[in-house]
């Protein structure tokens, strides 16, 4: 139900970057959770802040790539995919067809650990103020990491702003969060049989 307002409310802000450094998980088996990332990685950008986005488990060509560029961001994929072509330094995405491959899980392990070592140095530089770690609670419901090295960070992070996204995030992750959302798939196109659309689901 919507709060009906009869007088005014007055919110105060806090412009304060040392207040920075809280957990965010959004995990849910509906479509959003990347995307609401990048709407904070955005509004954030808007405000000065650094932002680094590490997406676990991803690979080839996705909107957000060339996006984050112009808006002067950096996205780094770590799926096993992605870093087979940055050995054999492919052209930005250049020839991309419009098909995504899901790996195996035990194939995705050695490349999920590279890019948990990749974030942890980003995090630790003291160059960025808001990380997101997408997909990052599917790598642990899977396996993947250890949630102790993910808890780790979480007791050392400082003022970084943390965002984990994922379906399936553990309780204690949750748990330790500052903030939790859960997006609920309830109707999705692809249901209908509708394939993804560029520019909507990549």
């Amino acid at each position: 139900m919507l709060t009906k307002i009869k007088k005014p409310i007055i919110v105060k802000g806090d412009d304060d970057k040392e207040k920075l450094g809280m957990i965010h998980v959004v995990t849910g088996d509906g479509k959003g959770k990347t995307t609401s990332s990048l709407g904070l990685a955005l509004r954030a950008i808007g405000n000065n802040l650094k932002v680094y986005m590490i997406q676990f488990l991803k690979s080839g060509f996705t909107g957000e790539l060339y996006s984050a560029k112009k808006l002067g961001f950096e996205i780094e994929q770590f799926g096993v995919d992605a870093l087979k072509e940055k050995q054999k330094k492919l052209k930005e995405f250049e020839d991309k067809t419009s098909r995504f491959v899901f790996q195996p899980d035990i194939a995705e392990k050695d490349a999920a650990m590279e890019g948990f070592e990749h974030a942890k140095k980003i995090i630790h530089s003291g160059d960025y103020d808001l990380v997101i770690l997408d997909e990052i609670n599917c790598v642990l419901d899977k396996g993947l990491i250890p949630i102790e090295d993910v808890f780790e960070i979480i007791r050392n992070h400082g003022k970084v702003e943390l965002v984990f996204t994922g379906r399936d995030a553990p309780k204690e992750l949750m748990d330790a969060a500052d903030y939790v959302n859960v997006v609920t798939g309830i109707k999705h196109p692809w249901q209908k049989g509708i394939v993804a659309r560029k520019g909507i689901e990549y």
